[in-house]
């Protein structure tokens, strides 16, 4: 799998896997990526960017992005199903 950079972030085979396996658009990580609705340090000191998705019923998207890295790397991508859903 060849190395993505979107919207200056390198995304890792894993967080390219995981959007395949898991029907995330690319769209949806690039909006993420762009204008997420909040960003949480996580205990590792990598950003955790959330939005929520209206075309995927509201769900929040988390990315795991580690901004020491240059380009900026994600880590992985899901829907976070702790957070709920934004109506």
């Amino acid at each position: 799998m060849e190395v993505r950079i979107v919207a200056g972030i390198q995304f890792s085979q894993h967080a390219q896997e995981m959007m395949k396996e898991r029907n995330i658009l690319e769209e949806w990580v690039v909006r993420t990526i762009q204008k997420p609705d909040r960003v949480e340090l996580g205990s590792d000191t990598n950003d955790h960017l959330i939005k929520a998705i209206p075309e995927h019923g509201g769900r929040f998207l988390r990315i795991v992005v580690n901004t020491q890295a240059e380009p900026k790397r994600a880590i992985t991508l899901f829907f976070d199903r702790r957070l709920g859903r934004r109506q």
